[in-house]
C-alpha cells in the first residue's frame, strides 16, 4: 500500500513538472501561394516562403509583458499574370525575386499594444534564386513550363526594416469573444518603403486569449506551460496602403539596366481575413489576402492569395 502511494505521488509529482515546463521556444514555417485560394488564379505574387525561430527573452521592463526575439529567413517571387511572357510585351508585372534573412523583437505591453521592429539583408534579382525555385516547383508537380525570367528585376543587394505598432480600441465594446486593433506597418529600405494603416477584429469561437499571450503576433511562448491556453478564432484586417517605392516593380534605386518595369499605383485598398487555432504546442493558421492593383498598367489588376502557417513550441 506505501508502495503504490509513493508511486501515485512520484507520477503525480512528474505530471506536474511536466505541464509547468516553460515553452519558450518556436519554431515554424508560413508558406504562402495563390493556389491556396484558386487553381485558376496564377499571378503577381505566386509564392513565398519563410521559416522562423523565435525565443522568449530575458527582458522585461515595468510596463511590458513579454519579449520575444525572432529570426527568419525567406523567399518571395513574383509573375506577370500569363507564365508564358517570353514577348517583353506580355510582363504586365516584372519577374523578381527577393531572397532575405533577418532578425527583429516585438515588445508585448500589459496594455494590449505591441511593438515589432526588424531588419533584413536580402537579395533581389537572380541571386535570390527565384527562378530556379519556380522551375523546380512547376517540373515536380508536372506544372507548365515558365517562359519570360530573362526580363527579370536585375540583382541588387537590399537592406530593409520593418516596423509594426498594434493598439487595444474600443474596449467597452468588447467581450470574451471579440476585440479590436489599430495597427499601423511602415516598410523603409532599399526593397520596400511604405506605410499600411487598418484595423483588426478577432472573432472567437471560444473565449479569446489576450493579445500578449495569443499567437496572432507570434506571442504563444511562455516560461510557464500552464499559461500556454488553447485559442480558435477568426479574424478580418482591412488596410489602406501607401507605397513610395518597390523594388520589384521598380526595378533597383542604383540602376536601372532592368528591362521591365512600371511606375508604382501609390494608394491601394488591401485586406486579410483569416483562423488562427492554437492547442497545447501546435499553432495553426489560414489566410486569405487580398492586394489592391500595384501599378500603372492598363491590363494588371488586384489579386489575391493564401496564406498557411504552422508552427511548434518547445522547452
Amino acid at each position: 500500500m506505501a508502495f503504490k502511494k509513493v508511486l501515485c505521488f512520484l507520477i503525480l509529482l512528474v505530471s506536474s513538472l511536466a505541464l509547468g515546463q516553460a515553452k519558450t521556444i518556436e519554431i515554424g514555417i508560413v508558406t504562402d501561394n495563390d493556389l491556396y485560394t484558386s487553381s485558376k488564379n496564377d499571378m503577381y505574387y505566386t509564392n513565398g516562403l519563410e521559416v522562423f525561430y523565435r525565443h522568449l527573452a530575458k527582458e522585461k521592463g515595468p510596463k511590458i509583458h513579454k519579449t520575444i526575439s525572432e529570426f527568419r529567413v525567406g523567399q518571395y517571387i513574383f509573375n506577370p499574370r500569363s507564365i508564358k511572357s517570353e514577348p517583353i510585351e506580355k510582363n504586365d508585372r516584372p519577374f523578381a525575386g527577393y531572397l532575405f534573412a533577418g532578425a527583429g523583437k516585438s515588445f508585448f505591453y500589459e496594455n494590449h499594444s505591441l511593438l515589432k521592429v526588424d531588419v533584413r539583408l536580402g537579395f533581389i534579382g537572380s541571386n535570390s534564386f527565384a527562378e530556379e525555385m519556380q522551375r523546380g516547383f512547376h517540373y515536380f508537380f508536372n506544372y507548365e513550363s515558365v517562359e519570360g525570367w530573362k526580363h527579370q528585376i536585375r540583382n541588387a543587394i537590399v537592406i530593409q526594416s520593418h516596423f509594426l505598432f498594434s493598439k487595444k480600441i474600443f474596449s467597452e465594446q468588447d467581450t470574451p469573444v471579440i476585440d479590436f486593433y489599430s495597427q499601423t506597418k511602415t516598410d523603409l529600405g532599399i526593397a520596400f518603403t511604405g506605410i499600411s494603416t487598418g484595423f483588426l477584429t478577432r472573432i472567437g469561437f471560444k473565449k479569446l486569449v489576450p493579445i500578449y499571450d495569443s499567437n496572432f503576433y507570434g506571442a504563444s511562448a511562455n516560461k510557464d506551460a500552464r499559461q500556454i491556453k488553447s485559442e480558435f478564432y477568426f479574424y478580418i484586417m482591412p488596410s489602406i496602403n501607401f507605397q513610395l517605392y518597390d523594388v520589384t516593380i521598380q526595378g533597383s534605386l542604383f540602376n536601372d539596366k532592368s528591362p521591365v518595369t512600371y511606375d508604382l499605383i501609390p494608394f491601394r485598398f488591401n485586406g486579410e481575413a483569416g483562423l488562427k487555432y492554437q492547442k497545447n504546442n501546435l499553432n495553426l493558421s489560414y489566410a486569405f489576402i487580398y492586394k489592391g492593383k500595384e501599378l500603372k498598367h492598363d491590363v494588371n489588376t488586384g489579386y489575391f492569395y493564401g496564406s498557411i502557417g504552422i508552427s511548434y513550441l518547445f522547452d
